[in-house]
C-alpha cells in the first residue's frame, strides 16, 4: 500500500514544496554567509545545516506518505506524546536555552531544537482524533460537546500557556489558531460556543496569572524583549537605532530590490544592517536580491500548497482526514501571515519563520511531517477514486 501511495503522489503539492526548499537552501546561503564570516565561522555552515534539514525533510515526507495513518491514532502513543510535551515545555522554563528573548530551545551540539514547533503537528493529529472519536455525540447538545471536548480543551490551554510563558508569542498564537479552527470544525452549534468561551476565559485567567502579572511586577518590565517589539512596531523609525532596526532595514531591503532585485548575493542589508537575515527576515533579503516578482512567485507557490490542502480536506469523506488538512492549512497560513506581517511592518515581530524558506530545522521538519500527512491523504483519495472507477466498469 505504501508503494502504491508513492505512485499516486500529488505533484500539485510536491513540486511547489521542492521548488521552495531549493530556493530556501540558496537564500539561506546567500543571507547567512556574511554572518558566519563576521562571527569567525565557516561561511558554508548554515548552508550545510540547511541542506541536511532539507534532505531529512524530504525523507520525512516520503516516510509519512508510506505509513498507515492509523498508527497516529493509537491512544497510548498520543497520551505519551502529550505527557512528553508538557514535561519538556515545563523543563524549558527552567533550563531552556534563550534565543531572541525566548527560553524555548534545547541545545544539542551544533543544532537547537524548538519543541513548540513540534507541538503544532501534535495538536493537529491529537485534536483531529479527539474530535473524530467524539462524533456524532458532540453535535447533539452542549453537554455532550463539553463532555467529549473538555479534556482536549484543557490540555490545549495548558500547552499554549506554557509556550506563551517562554515567552513565544508567535508560536503560542499559531497553536491557538490551529486549535481554534479545529474546534470550530467539530460541528458545534452556537450554543456550544459557550463551552469555548468558558474554556478561553479559563485559559485567559491562567495566562494572566502566569505571564502578565509577573511581568507587570517585574522591574525589567520596561526592558521586556516582547514589549520592545510592540513599541518598535508602533513607531519603527523612532527606534531605528534600537528595537525598530529590523523593521526599518526590512523596508530598505524591499525598497532596494524593486521588481527584479539587485542580483543574487548582492544584498546590502544582510551585511550587518538587518539582524536575522537568514531566519525571520529572509523574505526581505529575497526581495532585495531577486525582486518583488520573485517574492510574489514564492508566495504563489505556498498559496497553491495551502489551497490544495484545503481542497483535499473538503473532498475527504473521513472527518479525521479532513480535520488534519484544515489544521495543516491553518498552520501554514498563519505562520506565513505572521512572518510577512513582521517583514512588512503591519504586525509586531513574532520571531516566526517563513515556511520552507527560512533557516531552521525544527520548523522545516515539522512542516514536512504535516505535508507528508497531507500527501498520504491525497494519495489514498486517488487510489480510492481509481478503485471506484474500476468497480463501476
Amino acid at each position: 500500500m505504501g508503494k502504491e501511495r508513492l505512485k499516486n503522489l500529488d505533484y500539485v503539492i510536491f513540486i511547489p514544496y521542492i521548488i521552495m526548499s531549493i530556493v530556501g537552501v540558496v537564500m539561506v546561503y546567500s543571507a547567512s554567509a556574511n554572518i558566519a564570516i563576521q562571527n569567525g565561522g565557516n561561511p558554508l555552515s548554515y548552508l550545510i545545516k540547511q541542506l541536511i534539514f532539507v534532505v531529512l525533510s524530504v525523507g520525512i515526507v516520503f516516510f509519512m506518505m508510506r505509513m498507515n495513518i492509523k498508527y497516529l491514532r493509537i491512544q497510548g502513543f498520543l497520551k505519551i506524546l502529550l505527557a512528553l510535551f508538557v514535561v519538556v515545555l515545563v523543563c524549558l522554563l527552567a533550563f531552556g536555552k534563550t534565543i531572541n528573548g525566548a527560553a524555548g530551545w534545547i541545545h544539542l551540539g551544533p543544532v537547537n531544537i524548538q519543541p513548540a514547533e513540534f507541538v503544532k503537528f501534535f495538536l493537529i493529529i491529537w485534536l483531529a482524533d479527539a474530535i473524530d472519536r467524539g462524533q456524532p455525540e458532540i453535535t447533539l447538545s452542549v453537554r455532550n460537546w463539553w463532555d467529549q471536548m473538555k479534556r482536549p480543551l484543557f490540555w490545549t490551554v495548558v500547552l499554549i500557556a506554557l509556550i506563551l510563558k517562554q515567552p513565544d508569542s508567535g508560536g503560542a498564537a499559531i497553536n491557538l489558531a490551529i486549535a481554534f479552527i479545529l474546534f470550530n470544525c467539530s460541528g458545534f452549534s452556537w450554543k456550544h460556543a459557550l463551552s469555548i468561551i468558558y474554556g478561553c476565559a479559563a485559559g485567559a485567567v491562567l495566562i494572566f496569572e502566569m505571564v502578565l502579572v509577573p511581568m507587570a511586577k517585574s522591574d525589567s518590565f520596561s526592558h521586556s524583549y516582547q514589549l520592545q517589539r510592540i513599541v518598535a512596531f508602533t513607531n519603527p523609525f523612532g527606534h531605528a537605532q534600537g528595537t525598530g532596526q529590523q523593521v526599518v532595514n526590512s523596508y530598505y531591503a524591499i525598497s532596494n530590490g524593486g521588481l527584479f532585485g539587485v542580483g543574487l548575493g548582492n544584498s546590502v542589508q544582510k551585511t550587518g544592517y538587518l539582524p536575522e537575515p537568514n531566519t525571520d527576515f529572509i523574505m526581505s533579503i529575497l526581495t532585495e536580491e531577486l525582486g518583488a516578482i520573485a517574492a510574489f512567485i514564492v508566495l504563489a507557490l505556498l498559496t497553491i500548497i495551502i489551497l490544495r490542502t484545503v481542497q483535499i480536506g473538503v473532498r475527504s469523506n473521513d472527518t479525521y482526514q479532513s480535520l488534519i488538512c484544515y489544521g495543516v492549512a491553518t498552520y501554514m497560513s498563519i505562520q506565513t501571515f505572521f512572518n510577512m506581517g513582521g517583514v512588512l511592518g503591519v504586525l509586531p515581530i513574532t520571531g516566526v519563520t517563513f515556511p520552507f524558506i527560512s533557516y531552521g530545522g525544527s520548523s522545516i521538519l515539522t512542516l514536512s511531517l504535516c505535508l507528508g500527512l497531507v500527501l498520504n491523504i491525497s494519495s489514498s483519495q486517488r487510489i480510492q477514486r481509481r478503485a471506484m472507477k474500476v468497480a463501476r466498469k
